[in-house]
């Protein structure tokens, strides 16, 4: 098997420095665009396994839970490793569901690069648009496979140009197709300016010279990649001004460089599921993908003193957790290991909670197989036995080198269940149960409802919860009884009030409290998307407050409590006890006593003057939105659009696509639950959608649970 199809010849076949042939990067997708059939036929082709699983079958590596195989679907992110051409890939499988999206994020923090999967009938779809937003937030380089090319309707050019349209890269494309739909067969390598083919029911790949047809096509294409090159690239350009032209050697340079910085993206193209086109791409993870070295020193803080550590075993030990998992051979912590080095046995610092714990055992993952280390060092990707208390966005580091890193952002959840067991006397372990949930996913979120003493189970969307139930049935053997799920209401002021006068008098025998406050309330310019929803499902509190005070009448540590105080009230409205989000409070003015006034005094004052002053405004309830995309066959289009409408769903767009036609609409959160049965009644199963959380829109005069809006 050829393994040096995209080889940069100026790279050494053996590298000096080992980590600088490690890669660590993941699968990133939509749902269904082939990412892991193609993470299956990397590990297949770099000999990892011996048989190709298929994700119909449910014999895929990554794909092991059980919900997983059922559903079809990824839902946890896996972690593999395998070697291709003297290089170490650890790779990770992420979720392509908007739901799981948190277990995107928390893979791409720890990430050096990706590989986004782009269908090529599709395109750039919701949920790629939304992991490519992720990746940009982390600064994680990508290249890009366009898979699918044997579907029909499969066009690399479209997909290139939504790419270029909806994620504003520069598409840099390496390759061309040989044949199109059922006949595609292999491409043309345009940095070589070569044919690789693909014979159907063979596994390796056969060079060969460009085809006589596609001769004159290739090199136009070659001449538009060197233009995109030299137009991005001082080197390449150089060349460009002084040949006319740009060798092989200049281009793979040039696209590893501008891989690297991002300002470019590299497009490869094939059909996993046939087994084309993974070879070229793992080459292209070797040649353009960085390494370990090549990125940035992980930066740190301790006691408020930056640090930066290099990746470097010889250095102060530092790692992040990403990602706890519970088996049946113990709890699992899976580290990306930044410097230094690590053995079983050791005793290692978690500088945020500061407390030490001891390294059990390191294992090499395989999906749900482990190898056993005796070692960790700079750049690996492992996991751990033996922490007990670890939660995922922990640092571990060296006891006598302490640092913290920034750990991978939560996304605040959206829909929320009640849960309770069948018996009662399965309550404790319900408990336990919920616990280790959310200790595996921090996007989970377990609260008691003070008025009604229900246990809530907020998370991501409605699969999300769907999948944590049945996670608990499945593992604990409970039965669990599931309310109506709830969604995150907000509220916010359509109409302020001016100088309202608030006066905090108190006096019970001792020392008393006074504090005088003036509030004007008005709504802010950015209310309307007050607690809008980020790519990444996040909230923003849409909350500003600032002092008018003059003649230090309110002095400056006052006014911070009556800040304080009104921030406490924020987080319940008028309406329906809800957060409040989208407002201005500016303090006017206000009084002090000599001997009673204090900052709590003024904390307190700060608090009810804003309850009191939203209670006097114009309020309006806000309900979370999501855009939903929905493809279906064209007979099925009209119930379809008839059942968003009735869903108080608002169409912005539709689009025919191979018989199929998808409607692009915003709907209320609250109105999608059960939307997945109903819509494959209306389309005899053949219907599909996907949801992504954009921000909150006004609600009707009365919300789905009956919450009146003044």
């Amino acid at each position: 098997m050829r393994t040096d199809l995209h080889r940069d010849p100026t790279r050494p076949t053996h590298p000096v420095n080992p980590l600088t042939a490690v890669r660590n990067l993941g699968i990133l997708a939509h749902v269904d665009a082939g990412k892991t059939t193609v993470t299956e036929r990397i590990l297949y082709l770099t000999g990892t396994t011996h048989k190709r699983g298929e994700v119909h079958d449910g014999t895929t590596v990554t794909d092991f839970d059980s919900q997983e195989r059922d559903r079809g679907i990824t839902i946890f992110a896996a972690a593999v490793s395998c070697a291709w051409d003297g290089h170490q890939i650890n790779l990770i499988d992420t979720p392509g569901h908007v739901d799981f999206s948190d277990e995107v994020t928390r893979s791409l923090r720890v990430l050096d690069g990706a590989i986004a999967v782009f269908d090529a009938v599709a395109g750039v779809e919701p949920q790629s648009e939304s992991v490519w937003r992720q990746a940009d937030r982390y600064g994680v380089p990508r290249i890009a496979f366009v898979n699918k090319l044997d579907r029909a309707g499969a066009d690399l050019d479209s997909a290139v140009a939504s790419i270029r349209e909806r994620l504003h890269p520069a598409p840099l494309v390496v390759q061309l197709p040989i044949g199109a739909e059922d006949g595609f067969t292999g491409v043309v390598d345009l940095l070589r300016m070569r044919a690789l083919v693909w014979a159907d029911g063979r596994d390796t790949v056969e060079e060969g010279p460009v085809p006589e047809a596609l001769l004159d096509e290739a090199h136009r294409r070659r001449r538009v990649l060197e233009e995109a090159v030299a137009e991005l690239h001082p080197v390449a350009l150089e060349e460009f001004c002084a040949e006319s032209t740009v060798s092989a050697q200049t281009l793979a340079s040039a696209l590893r460089d501008l891989t690297r910085t991002g300002d470019a993206v590299v497009v490869l193209c094939g059909s996993a599921y046939r087994n084309r086109g993974i070879e070229p791409l793992l080459d292209a993870v070797a040649a353009y993908l960085p390494s370990p070295l090549d990125v940035p020193a992980v930066r740190g803080t301790f006691d408020g003193t930056e640090q930066e550590r290099a990746a470097d075993p010889a250095a102060p030990f530092a790692a992040l957790a990403f990602k706890v998992s519970a088996t049946a051979t113990g709890r699992l912590t899976y580290l990306r290991v930044y410097s230094g080095t690590i053995r079983k046995g050791e005793t290692v610092w978690e500088a945020g909670a500061r407390r030490t714990e001891r390294i059990g055992r390191i294992l090499r993952v395989q999906a749900d197989r482990h190898a056993q280390l005796d070692r960790a060092v700079a750049g690996d990707i492992v996991a751990v036995v033996g922490l007990k208390s670890v939660r995922a966005g922990a640092t571990l580091c060296a006891p006598g080198a302490p640092l913290v890193l920034e750990p991978p952002t939560t996304a605040d959840p959206v829909v929320s269940v009640a849960v309770e067991a069948g018996a009662s006397a399965d309550t404790e372990r319900l408990v336990s149960a919920l616990t280790r949930l959310v200790e595996e996913d921090p996007s989970l979120v377990v609260r008691t409802d003070p008025e009604t003493g229900q246990t809530v189970l907020s998370g991501m969307g409605e699969l999300h919860l769907e999948v944590a139930v049945e996670k608990i049935r499945r593992a604990h053997g409970l039965d669990v009884r599931v309310g109506r799920p709830k969604v995150a209401y907000r509220e916010t002021v359509v109409r302020g009030v001016a100088g309202l006068v608030y006066r905090h008098v108190k006096q019970d025998g001792g020392a008393g409290q006074f504090a005088h406050v003036v509030l004007d309330v008005e709504p802010l310019e950015v209310a309307a998307a007050g607690g809008a929803h980020d790519n990444a499902g996040g909230s923003a509190t849409g909350f500003e407050f600032r002092s008018a005070v003059v003649g230090g009448r309110v002095p400056q540590e006052y006014v911070r409590a009556v800040e304080a105080g009104c921030r406490d009230a924020l987080a319940e409205g008028p309406l329906g006890g809800h957060p409040v989000v989208g407002l201005r409070v500016v303090l006017t003015d206000g009084a002090t006593h000599p001997k009673d006034s204090s900052e709590m005094a003024f904390r307190t004052a700060g608090r009810l003057a804003l309850r009191e002053a939203l209670r006097a405004a114009a309020m309006v309830l806000l309900e979370p939105v999501a855009e939903v995309t929905v493809t279906a066959p064209d007979e099925a289009v009209g119930g379809v659009l008839g059942d968003l409408a009735a869903r108080r769903g608002r169409v912005s767009g539709s689009t025919a696509r191979a018989g199929a036609v998808v409607v692009a609409a915003t709907v209320p959160l609250a109105e999608l639950f059960g939307y997945a049965t109903r819509l494959r009644s209306r389309t005899q199963g053949r219907g599909v959608f996907t949801t992504r959380p954009t921000g909150y829109a006004p609600a009707p005069s009365t919300a789905s649970d009956g919450t009146p809006v003044r």
